[in-house]
């Protein structure tokens, strides 16, 4: 979405945030689905483990779009902007369990690394409250890896 009469720094911000909004978005999306069809022996911590953490993303995302409009900027909203603007991609079926924790542990650290982007760009604008912000998102991404890889060893 275009900013709404901000300056250059803060219009890199909300661009930035947009990126992480929308990996937020699809990674909760993807989430909630993986929380609906899993199945095999780790059904139950799984399913729980998915419903914290589309529920939390969720949370999130509104937190993310409020800042963007804080800024003076329009959050994105739709799935096709989403779509344009995520680095997260759709699986193409329905994985295995195993293959359901290898996807969202691939997306958390790549939303990771999104915020990372957003981080400096909000830290070279000035923007104290961004940072803060990302560097809460930034926890809660490294969190769900950290949880999610252990699952695989």
């Amino acid at each position: 979405m275009p900013p709404l009469n901000i300056d250059k720094d803060t219009e890199r911000v909300a661009e930035a945030l947009s990126q992480v909004l929308a990996n937020t978005f699809i990674l909760s999306l993807k989430t909630q689905g993986f929380h609906w069809n899993v199945t095999g022996p780790m059904f139950y911590t799984l399913h729980s483990m998915f419903e914290e953490q589309y529920n939390e993303l969720w949370r999130a995302g509104d937190a993310i779009a409020e800042r963007i409009r804080a800024l003076g900027a329009a959050a994105p909203g739709s799935y096709r902007e989403f779509a344009k603007l995520t680095y997260l991609r759709e699986s193409e079926a329905v994985p295995s369990a195993t293959g359901m924790i290898g996807e969202l542990l691939s997306d958390h650290e790549t939303s990771a690394r999104t915020v990372r982007t957003a981080l400096a760009v909000s830290r070279s604008a000035v923007d104290a409250v961004t940072e803060d912000l990302l560097t809460q998102r930034l926890l809660a991404h490294e969190k769900a890896a950290w949880m999610l890889r252990s699952l695989l060893s």
